[in-house]
């Protein structure tokens, strides 16, 4: 099995409701941490970051966009690779590049992938703030919040 790019996105899927911004939050299954976090993937051959989107946001919640529905937040984290996913990559990798990106949707059902999630929510900002684990869905967030 070829290795992982260490290049990755992260699309926060909001929705706007009579009470708020609700943000879409995914619960990772439980032997990949079982954390809160927004829709995230890997780069494949050949895609752009936007393309790999656009196919993760399908794949983890089943929600069909177009690459002009992406808004791209300007943000790029850094950070090193969990040891947990370091197998993936190539030796000598450890760091990886994340491009962030937001999906205004209507609020819905989704259709998680079994395989990588095993509940969602909708939560406005403060709640969702508390629930996500890495400091890099919290700086996406944060840049939701303040630029759209």
């Amino acid at each position: 099995m070829p290795y992982k790019q260490p290049r990755s996105v992260q699309v926060v899927v909001f929705a706007e409701s009579d009470a708020g911004r609700l943000y879409l939050l995914l619960r990772r299954v439980a032997d990949h941490g079982g954390f809160w976090q927004f829709v995230t993937g890997s780069v494949e051959e050949g895609e752009t970051h936007l393309q790999t989107a656009v196919r993760e946001v399908s794949e983890e919640t089943g929600i069909l966009c177009r690459e002009s529905d992406v808004i791209d937040l300007h943000l790029i984290n850094t950070f090193e690779i969990s040891p947990l996913w370091l197998k993936k990559y190539a030796p000598g990798v450890t760091r990886n590049e994340e491009v962030c990106f937001a999906l205004r949707v209507e609020k819905r059902e989704v259709c998680l992938d079994p395989v990588e999630h095993t509940d969602c929510v909708w939560a406005d900002y403060e709640s969702a703030l508390k629930m996500l684990y890495w400091e890099s869905n919290r700086k996406a967030l944060e840049s939701v919040r303040t630029s759209i």
